[in-house]
């Protein structure tokens, strides 16, 4: 029996973002450049976790992967494969991706963010010399209406409905990896907030950007100076979230 697509590979996905997702029997999803990504010199790679070729790339790798369920072992594999891949699509050849904790350990002048839904894994680089804040999160699964009040706070709770004339309001689902990515984002770079700093979702806020600009600016409460601005896009049922740079000041 011949398995399922990817869950985005008839999703009607705009022309940019992802390309075919089936030359096969769960075969790799190829990103192509999307406007606001090129724009803010950044690349996505994604990677199947049934893709053959997500496999360890080195000692560390397969270290780490070795002790993990058969599952997880795949969405690790399939994430460090898809980071290769956005690395290498702005220039930057990356061999093994060993772990720090829970997090990825990249080689010196290499950083990317790695997100996994699904069975399919994402990860977003930026090109050499920026300054970026790097985050992206993919969500294939919608989250239920009552998630809201682990994500939202009772002054976000309009993103909900209609934020301005004309508009769609953000979902539940749409909120929540918005803030995941933005989350991310927050805790690498020269400009990460020290462990700790956040306790949940709940403590970043969420307000609409300036309409020509889309998206929305996440950042904390305590310091909402320090914020990020993020892309989201629909996914079939899901959504995939990306950071684009700093909010404006």
């Amino acid at each position: 029996m011949r398995p399922p697509p990817f869950p985005f590979a008839a999703a009607g996905r705009p022309a940019g973002v992802f390309a075919d997702a089936e030359a096969g029997p769960y075969a790799e999803a190829a990103a192509r450049p999307h406007p606001a990504w090129t724009a803010a010199g950044l690349a996505l790679g994604v990677a199947a976790a049934s893709d053959p070729r997500a496999v360890p790339a080195g000692p560390a790798e397969e270290a780490a992967a070795s002790a993990m369920s058969p599952r997880r072992r795949r969405e690790f594999l399939a994430g460090r494969l898809a980071a290769r891949r956005a690395l290498g699509a702005v220039g930057l050849d990356c061999g093994e991706i060993p772990r720090s904790g829970r997090l990825p350990l990249f080689p010196p002048g290499r950083a990317a963010s790695i997100a996994h839904s699904a069975g399919v894994a994402v990860a977003l680089a930026g090109a050499p010399g920026h300054d970026l804040p790097l985050g992206c999160d993919l969500e294939l699964r919608p989250l239920p209406a009552g998630a809201a009040r682990l994500v939202l706070r009772q002054d976000e709770e309009a993103l909900l409905r209609n934020p301005r004339p004309g508009t769609v309001p953000w979902s539940v689902t749409s909120l929540f990896s918005a803030k995941e990515a933005a989350w991310k984002a927050l805790h690498t770079g020269p400009r990460a907030l020290p462990g700790g700093a956040l306790r949940s979702l709940r403590d970043l806020r969420a307000r609409p950007a300036a309409p020509a600009a889309e998206g929305l600016l996440i950042g904390t409460r305590t310091g909402p100076a320090l914020a990020v601005h993020v892309h989201v896009e629909a996914v079939g049922a899901g959504v995939l979230s990306t950071v684009l740079g700093w909010a404006p000041r």
